[in-house]
């Protein structure tokens, strides 16, 4: 079997001063071809034996590491990829069967001594990437322009966006439900009413087993799902049937949301409190937390369930008390200890989930709590010079990739709409300078704005976040 390293300055030390190129393995728990790759290809003598002689090991999991895996993913998991000592990419791909996989190592090793690869110097595709990040082709697009881009792969037939294989995309129906708040179009009703019943009916659902949403179907109308259920995607789902059922008054959709609540909190719900990360990961992440405690505040509304309210608000505060650390913000997750900080999404979300709380109950921590994140943020991770947000704060052991600063669309979009909504309250509630917050999220959409062209049904977070900063 192969001895696997943790991501880390130790083992890209150990390939340079061994002078063999870094096999990077990213995997998820949830992930049936990981475990496949593990259970064929890497439990293969000759395959082992070969990454023992040859490479230095490293396994990433996409979910403790989503840096790592957003500068490193090479189209799927498991990803398979060859850096040099100083965390370059030479080459790679996803799965690879063990009858292929001996003949992979031998020939990216062969290549890399044999080419004598600058170990000290990026490789030109880092190099591109590093150039590239954060621009964007911009076209200056009206509202309505990209409200006909987002909605233009809308599936007629079975609802929701694209053809196979289709995820549940919840920010497009949230746009659709504040259109319809709008003007009343029933287009926007049968928009988001047809995708609901589309999941729910199609395959989506766990009918069989303990309810809950796949996380994707392979196919259009919804059916041949992975079976993996992920905390993120049900808690993004459960936010919409909350929605719909307020907006639309459906009884169906009422049904769902408790349903789906149901699952939340008995199939994902840590013993202590807090929401495992998905059926298969027993671990407490912050952000799919936070989107989970906003989205259960949501359905007790909906539900008129004051003990649904309080357990959300109980659950999450017992994981922003295991994973905050005063002046460094909110870790990613706790499995016994909070690990990796710094990360833009958790921040960016727990402070959407804070404002969620305070608005349900006008706790004064929540706010406070709420007002140091944006500081922290606006302190760490903002561009002084190009404006916008980088998706983590840099640390001085930064490897490879990690030194390339991202400023991504999706959590700039999110990140412009958190601060606006924090900034509307604190000149509410006289916070010494809340127009600071309001600049900030004005920069943030602005580097969302750039890079909106081919962004599709995700140009909603976009959106969303205009409506309020604008």
């Amino acid at each position: 079997m192969v001895q696997w390293l943790p991501w880390g300055v130790d083992a890209f030390a150990r390939a340079r001063a061994e002078g063999k190129p870094v096999l990077l393995s990213i995997t998820a728990a949830w992930c049936r071809a990981c475990h496949e790759m593990d259970r064929t290809t890497y439990a293969e003598p000759g395959v082992a034996a070969l990454i023992r002689d040859r490479f230095i090991p490293v396994r990433v999991d996409t979910d403790r590491r989503p840096d790592i895996n957003d500068r490193y993913n090479l189209g799927g998991w498991p990803t398979t990829a060859f850096l040099t000592s100083d965390g370059d990419v030479l080459t790679g791909a996803t799965f690879v069967p063990p009858d292929r996989m001996s003949g992979v190592l031998t020939r990216v090793a062969d290549a890399f001594h044999a080419r004598n690869v600058d170990m000290h110097g990026s490789t030109p595709a880092a190099r591109d990437l590093a150039e590239a990040e954060g621009e964007g082709g911009r076209r200056d697009l009206s509202i309505d322009e990209l409200v006909d881009s987002i909605f233009s792969t809308f599936d007629q037939e079975h609802g929701g966006f694209g053809i196979e294989p289709k995820f549940p995309l919840t920010a497009p129906l949230h746009l659709a439900i504040a259109l319809y708040r709008d003007n009343g179009d029933e287009r926007w009703r049968h928009i988001v009413e047809h995708t609901l019943d589309g999941m729910a009916d199609g395959g989506l659902w766990d009918r069989a087993g303990a309810g809950g949403f796949y996380r994707y179907a392979t196919t259009r109308d919804w059916r041949f799902p992975h079976e993996e259920k992920l905390l993120e995607t049900n808690a993004g789902l459960l936010r919409v049937f909350a929605e719909a059922a307020l907006v639309f008054g459906r009884s169906v959709d009422r049904d769902r949301c408790k349903a789906l609540a149901g699952f939340i909190t008995t199939t994902l719900r840590a013993e202590a409190g807090g929401f495992h990360g998905s059926d298969a990961d027993r671990i407490l992440y912050a952000d799919a937390n936070a989107a989970a405690a906003g989205a259960l505040l949501g359905a007790a509304t909906v539900l008129d369930d004051s003990t649904l309210g309080q357990e959300a608000l109980a659950s999450f505060e017992r994981v922003i008390m295991l994973c905050y650390k005063p002046g460094l913000g909110i870790a990613h997750y706790f499995d016994g200890a909070a690990r990796v900080r710094g990360l833009l999404g958790d921040q960016v979300a727990a402070i959407a989930a804070l404002l969620d709380a305070y608005d349900v109950s006008e706790g004064e921590p929540y706010r406070m709590m709420a007002e140091e994140l944006g500081l922290f943020i606006v302190r760490d991770m903002w561009d002084s010079a190009g404006g916008g947000f980088f998706d983590r704060a840099q640390g001085s052991d930064d490897i490879g990739l990690l030194r390339t600063r991202r400023k991504p669309f999706v959590a700039n979009a999110d990140a412009a709409l958190a601060l606006a909504r924090l900034s509307r309250l604190e000149q509410r509630t006289g916070f010494p300078d809340p127009a600071a917050f309001r600049e900030h999220a004005e920069g943030a959409l602005r580097v969302a704005a750039a890079q909106l062209d081919g962004q599709g049904p995700l140009a909603a977070h976009y959106i969303l976040a205009a409506r309020i900063v604008l």
